[in-house]
């Protein structure tokens, strides 16, 4: 087996394990397990048709595979009867987008799995106090729906 093939499978896994790790930390419904699955998953599906004689078919897979993701996503979302505030959407967001981090690194695009993996895992280390004391400053803009509002 190639280095190089070895190194983008590692690439997605990994990835998806460090959002992973953030999200078990955070005791979300989806953790490590889910998160290093969905990397290596979706690395093993570009690596697939990466090295194809058909220039598109590379492009296809990962419509597809983002498109599937995002099905997955959908099961995270849960909206309970006694509370109109829709729960897992960050979680259901970060699955989608280590979709695209395995994308990326079953691709070999090296630079973009390792600086959206970073600007990810950052995003996902802020809590709700950051959302918290941006609706503190500006209490009169509570005419426009945010993320979660049900109008």
């Amino acid at each position: 087996m190639e280095i190089e093939l070895l190194l983008r499978l590692f690439a997605g896994l990994a990835a998806g394990v460090a959002l992973g790790w953030q999200r078990t930390l955070r005791h979300k419904s989806a953790g490590i397990r889910t998160f290093g699955l969905v990397g290596l998953g979706t690395a093993t599906a570009a690596c697939l048709f990466s090295e194809t004689l058909h220039p598109d078919a590379a492009s296809r897979v990962v419509q597809g595979v983002l498109t599937g993701i995002g099905f997955l996503g959908a099961g995270l979302i849960v909206r309970r009867s006694d509370d109109f505030i829709p729960h897992g959407l960050t979680t259901a967001a970060a699955v989608w987008v280590t979709g695209a981090l395995g994308c990326a690194a079953g691709l070999g695009q090296w630079a973009i799995v390792a600086a959206a993996t970073l600007m990810a895992f950052a995003l996902l280390t802020l809590d709700h106090s950051l959302e918290r004391w941006v609706q503190h400053r500006h209490p009169g803009d509570e005419g426009s729906a945010g993320e979660g509002d049900v109008k």
